[in-house]
């Protein structure tokens, strides 16, 4: 008796899930279908912009989903931690810095992935790395320096590194015991 209250309980659950997701595309439709009976022209336009932002979201966030379907196909739990967990030592440091540096495209596309890997095993200093790097961008620095010199250019992308390491193991820190997530509280965390 006591499973059937629980599948009951978890079919009640993912219905209002459904309903949740379904509810700001439900809104979008009520609102262009009132502005498109009231400005038909600024309606238009508004939709366009609307899809111009899609297609331009739509090349990243499709390379985070196949990565994400790549890293669950190839990679256990076990390997994540241990590539990104508590002792994974420097190898768990530069990963994340240099994926932070390299990787492209909106960051929201990316919090898919991170979480993803944080349900895996991996801790919150890695994530927190990446995030921070993700200010360095190498295809930019050519236009920096032009502005800022050299000089100023490599200090800064130095420090930004260096501080990266600094947020991820303070934020690592400052959350230990409190995290919600099951894996990295059994695994550890980085630092």
């Amino acid at each position: 008796m006591r499973y059937l209250k629980t599948v009951s309980h978890q079919e009640k659950k993912g219905v209002r899930s459904v309903t949740r997701m379904l509810l700001f595309p439900a809104a979008m439709l009520v609102i262009y279908g009132i502005l498109f009976s009231v400005m038909p022209d600024r309606a238009s336009f508004a939709l366009k912009s609307s899809g111009n932002i899609f297609l331009d979201m739509l090349v990243p966030l499709c390379l985070v989903f196949v990565l994400m379907i790549l890293l669950n196909l190839f990679l256990k739990p076990a390997q994540i931690a241990r590539f990104l967990g508590k002792g994974a030592g420097i190898k768990g440091i530069l990963l994340p810095a240099v994926a932070g540096i390299i990787s492209t495209g909106p960051i929201y596309v990316w919090y898919p992935l991170l979480r993803n890997l944080r349900g895996k095993g991996a801790g919150n200093s890695p994530i927190a790395i990446f995030l921070y790097n993700r200010a360095v961008k190498p295809f930019l620095l050519p236009v920096m320096v032009g502005y800022f010199g050299w000089v100023y250019v490599a200090i800064l992308t130095i420090l930004t590194v260096l501080g990266s390491i600094a947020i991820g193991y303070s934020l690592s820190a400052l959350t230990r015991g409190n995290d919600s997530n099951p894996a990295v509280k059994e695994l550890g965390d980085t630092a």
